[in-house]
């Protein structure tokens, strides 16, 4: 079974918790690379573990939160074969993966309700990418050297 990596910072660590609640209750695994409370802390430090798990396959996709969502979807999508996208709506996060084939779901931890995170999450998960035009515009993010 796919794993799903979780990060978070002190902002978003309320509703990553939250979100494990909605991937327990789907019976999906996943694994917490912090962080572990709502101490102040730095989401570059969350963020890039998750970033080398997706890279080296540790995990499949991965959900992220911080305060804005910007932070820390900035930092994921610094590794190669991220496709980090800040969602604030379900037809956001469905089209997020429909059309970029976004591999990390990033939401806003101080703006996002549990039920529109609920949604949001269902979405992502259940959303296939649709390929065919959009394969081709996601075969041009990467920087080619």
């Amino acid at each position: 079974m796919a794993i799903i990596g979780l990060c978070c910072d002190h902002a978003g660590y309320e509703l990553k918790e939250f979100v494990k609640t909605v991937l327990d209750a789907r019976g999906l695994s996943y694994k917490d690379y912090g962080c572990y409370s709502t101490e102040s802390c730095d989401y570059p430090d969350f963020a890039h573990q998750l970033g080398a798990a997706i890279e080296t396959a540790e995990v499949s996709s991965g959900i992220a939160i911080c305060g804005t969502g910007n932070g820390i979807g900035m930092t994921l999508n610094k590794h190669q074969g991220v496709r980090a996208a800040l969602c604030w709506s379900e037809e956001i996060a469905r089209l997020a993966r429909e059309h970029n084939d976004a591999n990390v779901l990033v939401m806003p931890g101080r703006f996002v309700a549990n039920v529109a995170a609920t949604s949001m999450v269902n979405a992502f998960l259940d959303t296939a990418f649709e390929g065919g035009r959009h394969q081709r515009r996601v075969n041009k993010i990467p920087l080619q050297k």
